[in-house]
């Protein structure tokens, strides 16, 4: 199962957030699942982005997940280098492996990975 892990801020749309998504799915393929930390698994945009594309959205702790992509900003506040990389890998299972590392959409304001689950072919 394909999962693509998103970090956004609070005031990304969902134009942004499709957009990404798009540009996303363009290398890696349709994902099946959105996940996201608990605190952002309910925002309006992606929620919206989640019934437009009919896909679960899985709220994931990513604290100490280890990631390929550093944010010295993002360890201090959510324990991981990357919520997207941190949000994709924990979505999709121990063992799983990014198929696409993080990718900033176009106005900055949020941030999408891919991973897969252990044994899974891209």
């Amino acid at each position: 199962m394909k999962v693509a892990g998103l970090g956004f801020r609070e005031g990304a749309t969902i134009e942004s957030l499709r957009d990404l998504l798009a540009q996303i799915e363009g290398q890696s393929g349709p994902v099946a699942v959105l996940a996201t930390l608990p605190a952002k698994a309910c925002a309006p945009a992606l929620r919206a982005l989640a019934a437009e594309r009919g896909l679960p959205v899985q709220a994931v702790t990513v604290h100490g997940v280890a990631t390929p992509t550093q944010s010295a900003r993002i360890m201090a506040l959510h324990g991981t280098g990357s919520v997207a990389e941190a949000a994709a890998l924990a979505g999709a299972g121990t063992g799983a492996r990014l198929v696409v590392a993080r990718v900033a959409s176009a106005d900055g304001m949020a941030t999408c990975a891919v991973a897969i689950g252990e044994g899974e072919a891209e």
